[in-house]
């Protein structure tokens, strides 16, 4: 698997986060560890090797949001509308929304929308960098694909240390330290047969055939 595009069955909402009528007759315990569930679930999503892009349409708020924000870029639609709007149900965003809302974009912006539980349509979430994308409605899935394909046509490998790279190279808590992650990924690289294929097919003026080894 080269890359992994995550949609929604519905045009009309990407996911509209936990069903509050179900979560009302959770008791403590079970309340718990159902957001104990969700965090891990979205941990393995963000923890994919290889890319994964988020196409969003229509209602994407609270842990939908949160499963959105595990990709590694969001296309979104133009009737598309963003929020973690956990705070106006007396909770936060317990999935990881409020880690990862501000590592992709500033703190002090994500405090903004955390606190104020607001919901952004898909340009103003383009203009504060949460989604990469914007297209007309209905069109984000394609786009994804695009993206997907492009992606697809490189070395898998290297794409793969690369997403490793940038991943724990922002973890760090140096810049020298986050350059040794990248010399680790791109020594795990050097020995690999798609290497070899790449330099030649450069040389035979050729499109080159990865095979992700």
């Amino acid at each position: 698997v080269r890359c992994v595009v995550l949609t929604s069955c519905s045009d009309k909402v990407f996911s509209a986060g936990a069903d509050l009528s179900e979560r009302s007759k959770m008791s403590l315990e079970e309340a718990s560890a159902f957001v104990s569930s969700l965090r891990n679930c979205f941990t393995s999503l963000s923890t994919l090797p290889m890319p994964l892009i988020a196409c969003v349409e229509g209602a994407a708020f609270g842990g939908g949001l949160e499963i959105a924000l595990t990709a590694d870029m969001i296309i979104a639609g133009e009737n598309a509308r963003l929020g973690l709007t956990e705070t106006s149900l007396a909770i936060i965003p317990g999935a990881g929304g409020t880690q990862r809302l501000p590592r992709l974009i500033s703190p002090s912006r994500a405090k903004e929308l955390i606190y104020s539980a607001r919901k952004l349509d898909a340009q103003t979430s383009y203009e504060y960098g949460i989604v990469q994308h914007v297209t007309p409605a209905g069109g984000a899935y394609d786009k994804a694909m695009s993206i997907a394909e492009e992606i697809a046509n490189n070395g898998p490998l290297a794409v793969r240390a690369s997403k490793k790279s940038i991943t724990e190279g922002l973890e760090c808590n140096t810049l020298m330290e986050a350059m040794e992650v990248e010399k680790e990924c791109y020594g795990s690289i050097i020995p690999t047969k798609d290497r070899l294929e790449g330099l030649a097919a450069f040389r035979e003026k050729r499109k080159p055939e990865y095979k992700g080894h």
